[in-house]
């Protein structure tokens, strides 16, 4: 799994990081740059929604074959998506400002080999300041269907439903973290989404083993409502702390670096902590170590709310 997370990172870290550097180039002002560029970060639960839409179809569909055909359906189909966000991003025009970068000949020759060795602390940070984010992401999404065999016993397509709501909500409360992270500062509000999604994870499974419906879906909306205070912001967060001429990789390499380290072991850690103690607390002691690893580098990114794009600032 973490070898298929590295891969997928690869991927998705330098789309991500793209998409995030043209948003924000593309704001009219430094003002709400938080909001615009958590429109990226939207596309996360929007994926997640409809890929869990699908499961939970082929899962009626196939019934007890699912684990035999009906999970390879849409994971083919998938491949329509891709061809629509490389039809759709072949399609965006370059900002005005990465235009004027290669006019004034700016373009870094080794943009990956610069910012290790101009930025590296940024880098390490941006990717530790993912912890809190990233993992509690995995744990949540994917590792909930094993909890759910091992402790609640509820049904594959009951929690596919409550992931379903939960990631309609995130519709709302991402782009909401962006504009509170414009308001109140990026740092502020993404370390209280840290904070409050490692406290929130003991009351996270306390409120699954109790098995009780209702509950189960007050956790999975609370849980996504928590870590959407650093999903939100976490765009605008990461890619003011680098110059705009290796904006694009070090912000890329940061997520993948996360993704890696943070995302991938996730579930795997999770399912050795059920696996040695059978307690869900232990997992949630996890998530919050994992937080306070995000609080700590998070205070230690500099500020870069307000800074001009539109140059260097090494």
């Amino acid at each position: 799994m973490v070898v298929l997370r590295f891969i997928q990172g690869i991927g998705v870290g330098g789309e991500w990081g793209g998409s995030v550097l043209l948003s924000m180039e593309w704001a009219r002002t430094s003002k709400n740059r938080g909001l615009i560029a958590a429109w990226p970060q939207f596309g996360g639960p929007a994926g997640f929604f409809l890929a869990n839409l699908a499961i939970l179809a082929f899962s009626q569909m196939s019934g007890d074959q699912f684990l035999s055909w009906g999970w390879r359906v849409p994971f083919w189909l998938s491949l329509i998506m891709v061809g629509i966000g490389l039809w759709i991003r072949l399609g965006i025009l370059e900002t005005p400002i990465f235009r004027q970068i290669i006019a004034d000949e700016r373009v870094a020759r080794g943009p990956v080999v610069e910012v290790l060795k101009r930025q590296p602390k940024e880098v390490i940070l941006t990717a530790l300041a993912r912890m809190g984010q990233m993992a509690p992401a995995f744990v949540y999404g994917a590792f909930i269907f094993t909890y759910r065999t091992k402790v609640v016993g509820a049904s594959r397509d009951f929690l596919l439903v409550a992931l379903l709501i939960g990631s309609f909500v995130s519709f709302f409360t991402i782009p909401f973290s962006g504009y509170l992270s414009d308001r109140l500062g990026r740092k502020q509000v993404y370390i209280f989404g840290a904070a409050a999604t490692g406290l929130f994870a003991f009351a996270y499974y306390a409120l699954l083993d109790t098995a009780v419906p209702g509950l189960i879906v007050l956790a999975v909306l609370v849980a996504f409502a928590f870590h959407d205070l650093m999903w939100g912001p976490l765009a605008a967060l990461t890619a003011e702390c680098f110059t705009p001429r290796l904006g694009y990789s070090g912000a890329s390499i940061g997520f993948q670096l996360a993704a890696v380290f943070a995302g991938g072991p996730a579930p795997m850690i999770a399912t050795a902590l059920l696996a040695a103690t059978g307690s869900g607390q232990v997992i949630a002691l996890y998530i919050l170590g994992c937080a306070i690893v995000s609080i700590a580098a998070t205070a230690a990114l500099p500020s870069g709310k307000g800074r001009d794009f539109a140059h260097d600032h090494l």
